[in-house]
């Protein structure tokens, strides 16, 4: 069911799904600014499994240009697999600076959907089968529900095995 959209909850990642006639759910919380994880925040403040709960991470690639990589905040973004997937010999979590210049968001609140210059994305192919899945829906403290397919399709993804288990970090 698409979700009823409020002048408080309109953001360029809830635009965007509603342009595309993507049904989904808004997924708000209270944001601790002292968090360590935005992902682990979110799921735990959310009661999801965060195995559902994919965070949306901006790579620089080499040669040249930037990707989207998407995996579980339970896991670890595989760079390597992620360059592959994109194209590229390497890639390499973007600097902050560039994140917000390109996508418009601020860290913590980088959706894959409704970026200011929408790039190139991979998301983990564990969303695959999933019922669904949550990101950020475009501010820290938001996320929004859809299903992978229509991630997949919104932000026309490819869909890769970019995600190992995690040891903390990307």
């Amino acid at each position: 069911m698409a979700a009823k959209k409020t002048k408080s909850s309109a953001t360029p990642a809830t635009q965007a799904l509603t342009a595309a006639g993507v049904e989904f759910e808004e997924l708000p919380y209270e944001h601790d600014p002292r968090a360590g994880s935005y992902g682990d925040e979110a799921a735990q403040a959310l009661g999801l499994d965060p195995q559902s709960v994919f965070k949306t991470l901006v790579v620089a690639l080499e040669p040249g240009g930037f990707g989207v990589c998407v995996v579980p905040v339970a896991a670890r973004a595989d760079l390597k697999a992620a360059a592959a997937a994109l194209g590229a010999k390497k890639a390499h979590l973007a600097d902050p600076a560039d994140v917000h210049r390109l996508t418009g968001y601020v860290l913590g609140g980088v959706s894959p959907l409704g970026q200011r210059t929408p790039l190139p994305t991979v998301l983990d192919e564990s969303a695959r089968g999933m019922e669904r899945v949550y990101v950020s829906g475009g501010r820290r403290g938001f996320d929004v529900g859809l299903s992978p397919e229509d991630l997949a399709r919104a932000t026309d993804a490819v869909l890769a095995a970019v995600a190992r288990p995690a040891d903390r970090g990307h």
